[in-house]
């Protein structure tokens, strides 16, 4: 298998290990700790995000001098043992020391995506992404299934052991690859022009700001409906089984792989799949509004919207991230824009707490609806009017060539 399988293969055990319990945390605090509150299921989430913002900027420092092949079997170690420790933390508060401790050293494989896409040529970049974008989806589905089963057939503890045993296996498949690839300590991309290279200012970076900010906003949007998805359908449906709730959690991965293989075949076909930001964005939000039917049926179908709309407009995002940036950004540039879609997913968190608190569980999906039309505006005022009038026409007209190959195009809608 090839490095960038490879790499593939890792990132979907590390996306597996992180979802086995996303979907279930108000379950797991209510069975191991006895904690039923949803505001601190929410902030318990948002905390999670908030120490990835804060050590991935540092990982990626890091990585400038030590190859992220090399950091990973350290951190991916770390994290495993901070695992099985959690597993054994008597009261709440240890339980929240450790277990941050190890998302703290887990976020460190986020390093890979711009490793991975440091090793693509731009041509190739929109399709990488939607595959690195299934990825995701898949391991929400393998991870909501995983996580969903381990809790009706054992306990809800139990997940925590398979999160640890995915930390493993990717420390073990960091070590054959540094083994069979000999892929040198230092990092492969560091050399002498980079170090000299000169920091861009404040207003060279405005473009990936611009985009950090309509992601923030996004994300926001979108993880404001996670953290009580399975108790909503549960209560909706009637159905105490913590498999099904997870199956119906991983709907939007299932339409994602779908929706990759559409567009992978239109392209083969050689057409031009349109570019409509705006239109997926509302039809994100049908899908979220649809999801807040109280009915099973309607749910389902607004996660399979929602699903579908989901892949279009973060492939685009990415895709638009990657074009602003330069091989010698990747790292830096992700970063900044992971800092700001993770502080959308802390604030999400917080607010879901405090919404299903006061309001119940069907609220959430009404406010992210009302946001993602404010994004759709937003997208419009960030994205395309200022690059517009940034952006040669040439410029524009080569980057839309290059993505057009791969059957997605980066001009903002």
């Amino acid at each position: 298998m090839n490095l960038r399988n490879t790499i593939i293969t890792m990132t979907t055990f590390a996306v597996i290990s992180d979802a086995i319990l996303i979907p279930f945390y108000p379950q797991f605090f209510a069975a191991r700790y006895g904690v039923t509150s949803p505001v601190h299921a929410g902030a318990y989430v948002a905390f999670i995000s908030i120490v990835v913002m804060l050590t991935l900027p540092l990982w990626a420092r890091v990585a400038k001098r030590l190859d992220a092949m090399h950091l990973l079997v350290y951190t991916q170690c770390a994290a495993g043992l901070l695992s099985v420790a959690s597993y054994f933390a008597p009261t709440v508060p240890l339980f929240w020391v450790l277990s941050l401790a190890m998302f703290m050293c887990k976020s460190s494989y986020l390093l890979m995506y711009p490793y991975m896409m440091r090793l693509e040529p731009k041509e190739s970049h929109a399709h990488t992404i939607g595959v690195l974008s299934v990825v995701v989806h898949f391991g929400a589905i393998a991870g909501a299934v995983a996580g969903g089963l381990v809790m009706q057939v054992w306990n809800a503890h139990d997940c925590i052991f398979a999160m640890a045993a995915g930390d493993f296996i990717q420390m073990a498949i960091c070590m054959s690859l540094i083994r069979t690839h000999r892929i040198a300590r230092r990092c492969r991309f560091a050399d002498e022009h980079q170090a000299q290279t000169v920091r861009p200012s404040l207003r060279q970076r405005l473009p990936i700001l611009r985009l950090a900010l309509l992601m923030l906003a996004f994300d926001f949007c979108v993880y404001l409906i996670r953290p009580f998805m399975s108790s909503y359908w549960q209560d909706v449906s009637g159905s105490p089984s913590e498999l099904v709730s997870g199956l119906v959690f991983a709907i939007p991965g299932m339409v994602a792989l779908a929706a990759l293989r559409i567009n992978k075949r239109l392209a083969g076909q050689g057409k031009k799949l349109p570019d409509h930001t705006v239109a997926n964005l509302l039809l994100c939000t049908a899908g979220m509004l649809l999801q807040g039917v109280e009915a099973p049926l309607w749910i389902v179908v607004g996660r399979v919207m929602f699903g579908w709309a989901l892949f279009q407009i973060v492939v685009k995002l990415d895709v638009t991230m990657f074009s602003l940036s330069t091989p010698a950004s990747y790292a830096a540039d992700y970063s900044v824009i992971n800092f700001f879609q993770n502080l959308g997913v802390l604030l999400a968190s917080f607010a879901a707490g405090a919404i299903v608190d006061v309001t119940g569980l069907r609220a959430p999906f009404f406010i992210a609806a009302a946001g993602l039309v404010l994004t759709a505006l937003l997208s419009v005022w960030l994205l395309d009017r200022p690059r517009r009038a940034a952006s040669a026409p040439a410029n524009d007209a080569l980057l839309e060539t290059d993505l057009a190959k791969t059957g997605v195009t980066a001009r903002a809608n």
